[in-house]
């Protein structure tokens, strides 16, 4: 198998430990054809992408395109971006939409909820299933209702490591990814998609990405982890979008 391309890595805009031009470059020696520069989008206030910058990485890309897609590597420009509403909006609006090529979306604690009852149904009932079991199922159901939402109302290209940070269930996600187009993407840095779930998407004829999520430049097409999953959960390679045979 051949890794064409790695597009979720994250750079000093958020809270990895390289520069996009670092990353590119690693992205260039190993090979890939394709990076995507996808830092946490604005609304989390510990480590998101400040807003102002995003315009300001969008010219930095543009730039390095100039230099590498001669040389056979085109850099994309996405956020990993944030749920902050139960309805399913994402802390971003149709100005930064328009300056992405691709847009990732990660179910994250840490971004600013849009209005209290927000906050109460997608932080505080999560962090309470922890402790509760009983309150896992009815969770599970709300979290899961908030990522369909969001397909339905967002261009979505991939979802990072879904059932990572919360329960959902994977069946009913795949299902509705399938019906958008949008990927789900096995994390080389997370254990999720496990095993298991990568078999319950497959069943629904759902695309996956396999990527690094590298933080550090020296991670960037790391896929060994994820590649180990996806094929002890067989998965065919052409329901791979960054991998061929």
């Amino acid at each position: 198998m051949k890794i064409i391309g790695d597009y979720h890595t994250h750079t000093i805009y958020s809270h990895g430990k390289g520069t996009i031009r670092d990353n590119v470059e690693k992205a260039f020696e190993r090979g890939l054809k394709e990076i995507a520069i996808c830092d946490h989008g604005p609304g989390h206030f510990t480590y998101g992408v400040k807003r102002e910058n995003i315009k300001k990485m969008r010219k930095e890309i543009d730039e390095l395109n100039k230099e590498f897609q001669p040389k056979g590597l085109k850099i994309l420009l996405g956020i990993e971006a944030n749920i902050i509403g139960y309805d399913g909006t994402l802390d971003i609006d149709e100005e930064i939409l328009e300056m992405l090529d691709i847009l990732l979306l990660g179910y994250h604690f840490g971004a600013m909820p849009r209005t209290f009852k927000d906050g109460y149904k997608l932080y505080f009932l999560n962090f309470l299933s922890r402790i509760i079991p009983k309150m896992r199922e009815s969770t599970r159901k709300m979290n899961t209702l908030a990522l369909l939402r969001a397909m339905d109302r967002y261009p979505i290209d991939l979802i990072t490591h879904p059932g990572s940070k919360v329960y959902v269930d994977i069946k009913k996600i795949a299902k509705k990814a399938k019906e958008k187009n949008t990927a789900l993407e096995i994390n080389s840095s997370h254990s999720h998609l496990t095993v298991e779930e990568i078999e319950i998407a497959l069943k629904e004829g759902v695309y996956f990405y396999i990527n690094s999520d590298a933080h550090h430049p020296e991670n960037v097409g790391n896929l060994k982890n994820g590649i180990e999953r996806a094929s002890k959960g067989k998965v065919p390679v052409e329901r791979i979008r960054n991998i061929i045979d």
